[in-house]
This record gives structure tokens, sequence and C-alpha cells, in this order.
């Protein structure tokens, strides 16, 4: 199995990204564009990126100083928890608010009042273990 958030890792997200209807698809529908960083928490920089073009992702892997429009990092034990049983609302709403995922760039707040973005971001943590 690859390292979390490692260029094999990042293009495999990718692709299990653009496979998901509940993700890109539903991400397509409100023209979604973003490039999104993943790390862990305590580290400078993120380990990876995935741009997002229209709902799809088009590019992934290892951090390079892309400019990212969001930075999510976690311990990795949260990432793999989160993974392995993916957080409903409830949930996500109680790792931001207790500081166990932290958007080092980006607002939460606006993404999770839009029921367009909160539903596919929700879907992301699912799909990232798939």
């Amino acid at each position: 199995m690859a390292e979390m958030f490692s260029d094999e890792w990042m293009n495999g997200f990718k692709d299990r990204w653009n496979a998901d209807p509940e993700l890109a698809g539903a991400l397509e529908k409100i023209g979604f564009k973003s490039t999104i960083a993943y790390g862990f928490e305590g580290e400078d920089d993120p380990r990876g990126f995935l741009r997002v073009e229209n709902g799809h992702a088009v590019e992934a892997g290892s951090w390079t100083g892309q400019t990212v429009n969001w930075d999510l990092r976690a311990t990795p034990e949260n990432w793999k928890k989160w993974m392995s049983k993916p957080p409903g609302m409830m949930g996500l709403g109680i790792a931001y608010t207790s500081r166990k995922l932290k958007f080092n760039v980006g607002d939460y707040t606006a993404m999770i009042k839009d029921p367009r973005m909160a539903g596919p971001f929700i879907r992301s943590f699912a799909v990232m273990g798939s």
C-alpha cells in the first residue's frame, strides 16, 4: 500500500474521485474548481494535492509548492479513522471544532453551509478509504 498522500496514493485517489458520481458528478453540477492540499498536523507543508476542474480531478501528486484553495490537516491516526469510517455532518463538525481537522487554507464555514459542497466533501473521506 502506498504511503498516505504520496504521489502514488494521490493519483489513486484522483482515479477513485473521478469514478464516484456522488463526488465528481455532484461537484460537476456546480462547476467546482479548486486545488486541495492534504497533510499532517504539525508539518509546515502539505504532503499531497489534488487539482479539480469542473468537479473532476485533473491532476494529483506530491505537493511541490502549488498554490492551494484548501489545505486540510489532521494526524495520521485521524485520517485513517475517517477513511475507514467516514464522518457524517455531525462528526465533521465535531472534528473541526475540536481542531482534529484543521483548515490551514480555506473557509470551512462557507463550505459546510452549502449542501452542494458539504455532501461531496463528506463523501471524499469514503472515497479516500476505498
